[in-house]
């Protein structure tokens, strides 16, 4: 008996402990929901009101302001096409109509897939909750952010009619290319006012803010088509159209208006910075709240950039014999400009003309970089082989097996063989059958780690030809990728955003410029100083009878049929890398039907941006590590001459390497005998 009783007496203890701590839960939400309560924002009066947020303010690095995005052309819901609302509401929340701001089943359906569905996240947020987020300028995600929203929601809805509430929304709506609101989207994509949507061209609209950028007709019309198609099956779904009006509308023929330069001031950094704000906080806060955005754009070199690249292909234009007005066949050009000591890229242009196309080459475009790529693959020969500057190989045919394949066998731009030379000569004269040789001993992998050492992203293929640049690079990742060479092998990733504000100036990122030791400094200057000679008197001399005269390193590329011409280089503050080919990727040729080179098509871009760049700059050297030696060779034998023998050249040599002649792949030394000065053809 008295073991029973004390039992009761426990559970009772329990019952009471289990009351008081479910009354001090309840205290403590109800506290929560009052403190949360206090911190909401005030629902302005009228509505229309919430969509006048303060603009987003994108700055130079000079402090210039370059861009502002925000500003609508509201117009009443009287004066929207049907169509479009239908559409609105279909897509974005069908029971618009019935919910007093939140839709408690899709609430639940969302809440069970998140929690019950790994790596699956479905939103839930209502019309009336969309547009309550213009009221908050904390852009942090998390559940009490989601609760706020929908308190405001509720109190929306208690305030203001539905009519209201959909007014407001459809006007603050942002859809890319520069329009917010549906009159500006309306006008600027297809050439009409708002109240004469058609149905499909209603449809098209209605799917673009799920993500402005993706979808953008203009660059991915098929994605944002297939998108309409979506919007149109969800009215029919709802009961607004009828399957066969969404099929006939799906079917018909969509015409986008021209895009003009004035529908959004911009370029193709500016839309590389609002790319990048869109993927990181979304086009709503974006374009509605309010940031400032400080980015890394130097505007006059901007603006150098620009003409030089403009200038260069339009003297392109007449060797090719292209008029001005046949633009389809006229060829394309891309500029990056990357500060070597901390990757912020300060000048792109990625194409000719901004206004005629907004595809910026400079990075989307994945172009073969030829031999361009070479210095990554004397780089890793230097590291994992211990090579140097004077090791002798043999410009020779060429043909190395390939499992599964046809032989490869690299030719020369000349076609022609000239027997030994030191790998400094190889490389300022861009022999293609030597750095076959290098990477047949090395292997493509040590290749493709090198480039990503120095931070090309791009997959590359595991393939003896990867040595002469057969996988595709942007302008951007080259530019960044050299700069590791002149930073004595200290990589930066580029970047363009330094800081971003919230409206009340609480910084959201701010760029700490910190690089790390990616190659080795002394083998990375040997690469410098055998770049530096490709300037002083190897494919790259151009460069100096074009007026360049400071220090600088560099690396011409040109890919088979001349369908791409490169030059990318650096001086030891500066990288720049300029490409110049066709889009449809057919040859270079002159009139006379020559090919043009990098040499010819690039340099000259690269030397009339360079000289404007640092015109009046003092000259900065590359800073040699203590270890380098320098000694005088002879180009074909690799063994030590004196400094006044005719043809001799310079090599930078680390500890414990000599020139002694010796052969790549071989442990002996040439012959005695060796003519090599004969070419075989």
């Amino acid at each position: 008996m008295s073991v029973a009783f004390g039992l009761l007496r426990k559970l009772r203890l329990l019952f009471y402990l289990a009351v008081l701590i479910a009354g001090i839960a309840a205290a403590a939400a109800i506290g929560l929901f009052f403190v949360v309560l206090e911190d909401l924002p005030k629902i302005p009066h009228p509505l229309s009101r919430i969509i006048e947020t303060p603009p987003t303010e994108i700055f130079a690095a000079d402090g210039q302001r370059v861009m502002v995005l925000g500003g609508r052309e509201a117009v009443p819901l009287s004066r929207v096409s049907h169509h479009f609302i239908n559409a609105v509401i279909a897509t974005e929340d069908h029971r618009f109509w019935d919910h007093h701001g939140i839709d408690k089943l899709r609430t639940l359906k969302a809440l069970y897939v998140t929690l019950f569905k790994p790596g699956k996240i479905q939103g839930a947020s209502t019309i009336t909750q969309q547009l309550a987020k213009n009221l908050f300028f904390s852009f942090e995600r998390s559940w009490l952010r989601k609760f706020k929203e929908m308190l405001v929601a509720v109190q929306i809805e208690s305030s203001y009619g539905k009519e209201e509430i959909l007014e407001a929304y459809v006007n603050q709506i942002a859809f890319g290319v520069g329009a917010f609101g549906i009159e500006q989207a309306a006008h600027i994509f297809f050439g009409v006012p708002a109240a004469d949507l058609t149905l499909s061209e209603a449809a098209m609209l209605a799917g673009l803010p799920k993500s402005p950028t993706r979808y953008n007709p203009y660059r991915h019309f098929e994605r944002a088509r297939q998108r309409q198609r979506i919007v149109l099956i969800r009215m029919a779904d709802v009961g607004y159209i009828s399957p066969e009006d969404a099929r006939a509308a799906a079917q018909q023929e969509l015409v986008l208006e021209p895009l003009r330069s004035s529908a959004r001031s911009g370029s193709y950094f500016l839309d590389l910075v609002i790319d990048s704000l869109e993927a990181q906080y979304g086009a709503q806060v974006v374009y509605h709240g309010g940031l400032k955005v400080f980015t890394t754009l130097d505007p006059q070199l901007q603006a150098w950039a620009v003409a030089s690249v403009q200038d260069g292909l339009a003297t392109l234009d007449e060797e090719l014999g292209v008029l001005k007005a046949e633009a389809e066949r006229r060829p394309q050009g891309a500029l990056t400009a990357v500060e070597t000591r901390s990757g912020a890229v300060k000048a792109m242009v990625g194409g000719r003309d901004y206004a005629e196309t907004e595809y910026n080459r400079a990075v989307y475009s994945q172009r073969l970089p030829g031999s361009g790529f070479k210095p990554f693959v004397y780089y890793a020969a230097f590291e994992t082989e211990n090579l140097h500057p004077a090791t002798v190989a043999v410009d020779r045919p060429v043909r190395i097996p390939v499992v599964g394949a046809r032989d490869w066998e690299p030719q020369n731009f000349s076609r022609r063989h000239r027997g030994p030379m030191i790998l400094k000569r190889a490389f300022t004269q861009s022999v293609n059958t030597i750095a076959a040789q290098i990477v047949e001993q090395i292997g493509p992998d040590a290749v493709i780690q090198a480039a990503q050492k120095c931070g090309i992203q791009s997959p590359l293929d595991p393939v003896y030809s990867v040595a002469l640049g057969t996988s595709g690079v942007s302008p951007l990742e080259m530019a960044s990728a050299f700069a590791t060479f002149a930073t004595g092998g200290i990589r930066h990733d580029p970047f363009w955003i330094q800081r971003v504000e919230d409206a009340y100036g609480h910084v959201l990122e701010e760029r700490i410029v910190s690089g790390r030791k990616s190659l080795n400094p002394e083998i990375a200057y040997q690469v410098v100083d055998m770049m530096q000679a490709v300037i002083e008197n190897g494919t790259g001399e151009v460069i100096r009878r074009l007026g360049f005269r400071l220090p600088a390193a560099g690396k011409t590329g040109t890919t088979n049929d001349f369908r791409d011409a490169w030059f990318t280089g650096y001086t030891p503050t500066l990288s720049c890398s300029v490409w110049v080919g066709f889009d449809r990727e057919a040859g270079l040729r002159d009139r006379n039907d020559r090919g043009v080179t990098g040499g010819r098509g690039a340099a000259p871009i690269w030397a009339d941006f360079m000289k404007r760049a640092f015109e009046g700059e003092p000259a900065r050297e590359f800073p040699v590590p203590d270890n380098i030696r320098f000694t005088p060779v002879d180009p074909s034998t690799g063994m030590p001459a004196g400094p006044s023998d005719p043809g001799a050249v310079q090599v930078a040599l680390r500890p414990g390497q000599t020139p002694d002649g010796r052969i790549l792949g071989s442990p002996a030394l040439l012959p005695p005998g060796f003519d090599h000065r004969q070419e075989e053809q």
